[in-house]
């Protein structure tokens, strides 16, 4: 299929089907309205392909078809790459939040495996071409690149293994609390510019000021001490 000519969303007539228990099946009259509209000349289950659509000169088309996103659907549409450039997957759609959620993810999966996607509502026959195949070069997102860079060079030492759950994560901005709460369990409440100094944490005063542990509390303009929390608890503990 030309990437000039992409296949569009179809509402054809197709044989209605239950969606509570979707096979694989009731995904092809659908999709073949959807090509056959288009003028392509559609076949199911040519030698291990679920559908393959020819149109004149065109390369060939091809759908693999599942009723739900899988590793194995991937697969298969990674191995009919190597047929064609213009391999799409289909699967129902079923409209709950957490299909909407999948549907997301995978969208990015299949862009980066070159893959179409198409969605099939089944009470209806209705279909929808979400993406279409085509090589795809990611780009760097430099505030996320700059932000992990930030982190690693902020966080002291190797706190945290890899692959544990988020709750009880170290992180640099809790190191840097951490620090200031230590040095006023010390030297009591100081100005927020002084204790900065004193510590080498710039942001001390907007550390203070948001107070997410609830460690600090301000006494006075521009001066902070420790509030009964964070003069009671080990941060460590926290």
């Amino acid at each position: 299929m030309s990437r000039k000519t992409p296949i569009k969303a179809n509402t054809g007539p197709a044989r209605p089907a239950n969606p509570a228990k979707p096979r694989e099946e009731d995904l092809y009259a659908p999709v073949k309205s959807l090509l056959e509209g288009q003028g392509y000349e559609v076949k199911g289950e040519i030698g291990a392909v679920d559908v393959m659509a020819m149109r004149g000169d065109d390369p060939p088309v091809i759908v693999e078809l599942k009723t739900g996103f899988s590793l194995t659907l991937f697969h298969q549409g990674i191995d009919r790459q190597a047929v064609t450039d213009h391999v799409y997957i289909a699967v129902p759609y079923l409209g709950t939040k957490q299909f909407l959620g999948a549907l997301k993810s995978n969208l990015k999966l299949c862009r980066r495996l070159g893959l179409g996607l198409i969605t099939v509502r089944l009470r209806d026959g209705h279909t929808q071409i979400h993406l279409d195949p085509g090589p795809y070069q990611p780009r760097i997102s430099k505030p996320k690149q700059t932000r992990l860079l930030k982190e690693f060079a902020k966080l002291e030492g190797d706190p945290n293994t890899g692959g544990q759950v988020r709750r009880g994560i170290m992180t640099a901005y809790r190191q840097d609390a951490m620090r200031l709460q230590v040095h006023l369990a010390q030297c009591g409440p100081m100005k927020a510019a002084d204790l900065a100094k004193a510590t080498g944490i710039a942001r001390a005063q907007k550390i203070m000021a948001d107070n997410h542990y609830g460690w600090f509390e301000r006494v006075s303009r521009g001066i902070y001490g420790l509030s009964p929390r964070g003069s009671a608890a080990n941060p460590q503990d926290n």
